[in-house]
């Protein structure tokens, strides 16, 4: 559904919702890197977000602007390659401004299984589901 990925390109800050004991965790990432339906992350090793991901990797993303939202579901994958890590770490001045080399995070993918996209500017408002 090329339209959400597009409005993901535009607004990157999403509500990111882990679960701990059984409980939801929200807060916001920004997305730092996009490959078809594939969105990379960054997180430091030794934050509260990443021991949630390392016990359950279940993640559910929301972004939203005026009338249209995305929402995605699916596990973290903590494969990237070095090359990708120095690549999202390079692309993303906010990282270095708060760690010094990119070697000091942690990047995983979140691989889209399931996809909804919401706009209610038209009547009716469009709802569009995919599952990947």
């Amino acid at each position: 559904m090329r339209k959400a990925f597009e409005f993901l390109k535009a607004n990157k800050e999403v509500a990111f919702a882990t679960v701990e004991d059984g409980k939801p965790k929200i807060r916001v990432f920004q997305i730092m890197k996009q490959d078809g339906p594939t969105l990379y992350f960054v997180t430091s090793p030794g934050k509260e977000v990443y021991r949630q991901l390392q016990k359950s990797p279940d993640i559910e993303i929301l972004a939203m602007k005026g009338n249209v939202s995305v929402r995605i579901a699916g596990q973290a994958v903590f494969d990237v390659d070095d090359k990708t890590a120095h690549e999202i770490y390079a692309a993303n001045p906010v990282l270095s401004r708060l760690y010094k080399t990119y070697t000091d995070l942690v990047y995983f993918r979140l691989p889209a299984v399931s996809l909804d996209y919401y706009d209610l500017t038209p009547t009716p408002p469009l709802q569009e589901h995919r599952d990947y």
